[in-house]
């Protein structure tokens, strides 16, 4: 009598339980590398965010150091703010030439913080020609004429929600958010009967942060 030899394998439901098992194990691999890049794009969408943040007040505290003294500005201003933009008259040091004045504006618009620029300029009669075209936002036009011909805004921030500011007076009670009738829009400014400030808070709330970064900056510094 012959022996019939046994024929060893999967059956069929045993090849569906692999096959689901594999499939289970598949998903939950595809899941937790979803997540992981996901959370790899937030944290580089969040880290760019940050890094164009710290660039700004860079930027910024660069010109409040080099703000024009507004005591030799007889009866004008080197710098008026409002909540969501700063205008300011900034001292400019090349080599080979002698320093010359520059309005430069920050503006929130669209969500979009930029800042803009002027030509330097020695002569007083341009600047106010320049700082009136910055305040009423006729400075970006491109002209062939030096006087109102500024540069191109560059966009320093996206996603911004508040961009908000105060100032500090020495000998004051604390920071000053009293708005004046200076210039359309209502303006924090330095009429030349009030206190010269000091000081500048500025507070920028982006999108997706729970709370603004907060940086102060010294005014005429250098």
């Amino acid at each position: 009598m012959l022996n019939k030899r046994a024929h060893k394998g999967l059956t069929l439901i045993e090849l569906l339980v692999a096959i689901s098992v594999l499939a289970v194990v598949a998903v939950l691999g595809w899941r937790g590398l979803d997540s992981i890049v996901r959370s790899r794009i937030a944290l580089t969408d969040d880290l760019a965010q940050t890094r164009g943040m710290q660039l700004t007040f860079a930027q910024l505290q660069s010109d409040c150091a080099h703000l024009f003294d507004p005591s030799v500005l007889v009866s004008k201003a080197s710098l008026v703010a409002a909540q969501g933009r700063l205008t300011l008259v900034r001292t400019v040091f090349s080599d080979d030439h002698p320093s010359r004045l520059q309005v430069v504006t920050y503006q929130v618009r669209d969500g979009i913080l930029t800042r803009r620029e002027s030509v330097a300029t020695r002569d007083l009669r341009e600047l106010d020609k320049l700082w009136l075209s910055a305040l009423n936002d006729t400075d970006t036009n491109t002209s062939t004429t030096p006087l109102d011909r500024l540069r191109t805004g560059v966009v320093l921030q996206s996603d911004v929600t508040a961009l908000t500011m105060r100032l500090w007076v020495n000998g004051s009670n604390g920071w000053s958010t009293n708005l004046t009738a200076q210039a359309a829009p209502p303006l924090l400014g330095t009429p030349s009967n009030s206190p010269v400030p000091t000081g500048l808070e500025v507070t920028m709330q982006v999108h997706g942060r729970a709370t603004g970064m907060v940086k102060i900056f010294l005014l005429g510094a250098v």
